[in-house]
């Protein structure tokens, strides 16, 4: 029932949570776990042909894998159950768990299924994501902005135009649009800057090649890239999990421009959500964007 196994059939079960992306996945863990995983950590993948919780252990807390500052969703898959959970309290008796990231539609079945075989339990917020329902069309979009916000726009779009000419977006599919993406990141001042390490970019290459991100850059009328962003998509929606720009084209708002046409092009795909994925940045929300909660779940198994 606990295994280290990333073909677990499991890992095929519809998230409790919807609207996760491919972070509860086996191939963003897979992922997460070939680049960032600790030489302490132990693999917990607990499974029981109706259920799946995908779980490691660094030797002091037991919680999802991937960290939540790349892992924007965790979610169990399939049923959760307390026989499910119970196989890792009797492994790992006394044991303090931390389950992060959780929407409500997963942290609540978690914590039913919990109460049985742990102590000290408790759920609490502590994290937001900014989830944006998408209308019929881009216009439709854009009325529902407040007007400052749908001015500021269609004037960033304009300017775009003017200085650096009619906006593109192109969708890269090889390899070497990771590289440039991960380039141009690097030219942001500070903590961004400094956050694209070379085991970083290693990490967002197997998403890449391991997940089907795709990787969408913004130019001008010479076709030079000025703007790109790092995303997942399925069925229902678009997954924002980074972006950068070159400074030298600030003067021109590249950011809005690229993000606005992400929504664009979403809605033209008829997908029903744009996701801007963790954290409580005031230009989500002036985009339109409304808050999903994130909650964590802890306590010591019995």
């Amino acid at each position: 029932m606990i295994g280290e196994d990333w073909s677990d059939p499991g890992f095929s079960l519809p998230p409790l949570a919807p609207h996760t992306g491919p972070f509860p996945r086996a191939d963003f863990l897979a992922a997460w776990w070939g680049a960032a995983a600790g030489d302490d950590d132990e693999l917990l993948v607990v499974s029981d042909g109706d259920g799946l919780l995908p779980a490691m252990s660094n030797g002091q807390v037991i919680g999802f894998v991937g960290h939540e500052d790349l892992t924007d969703y965790h979610s169990p898959l399939g049923r959760v159950s307390t026989d499910l959970v119970g196989a890792l309290a009797a492994a790992r008796p006394g044991a303090a768990f931390r389950f992060d990231s959780l929407p409500r539609e997963a942290a609540e079945p978690l914590v039913a299924a919990l109460g049985p075989v742990a102590t000290g339990l408790a759920m609490q917020q502590h994290e937001v994501a900014a989830v944006l329902e998408l209308p019929a069309s881009f216009d439709a979009y854009l009325g529902s902005l407040g007007k400052k916000e749908r001015h500021e726009t269609r004037r960033k779009r304009r300017r775009f135009g003017a200085e650096i000419g009619e906006p593109r977006l192109d969708r890269a599919a090889d390899g070497s649009a990771v590289a440039r993406f991960c380039a141009m990141h690097r030219l942001a001042g500070g903590r961004k800057g400094h956050f694209m390490t070379s085991g970083m970019e290693a990490f967002f290459m197997a998403l890449h090649e391991q997940t089907g991100a795709v990787i969408d850059m913004l130019s001008g009328e010479d076709g030079v890239p000025v703007a790109a962003a790092f995303g997942f998509e399925d069925e229902d929606g678009y997954y924002l999990y980074n972006s950068a720009y070159d400074p030298e084209a600030s003067h021109a708002s590249p950011g809005v421009v690229l993000v606005s046409m992400l929504i664009e092009r979403a809605i033209e795909a008829e997908k029903r959500v744009f996701d801007f994925l963790k954290g409580d940045e005031t230009y989500k929300f002036r985009l339109g964007a409304a808050p999903r909660p994130l909650y964590e779940v802890t306590g010591c198994f019995a």
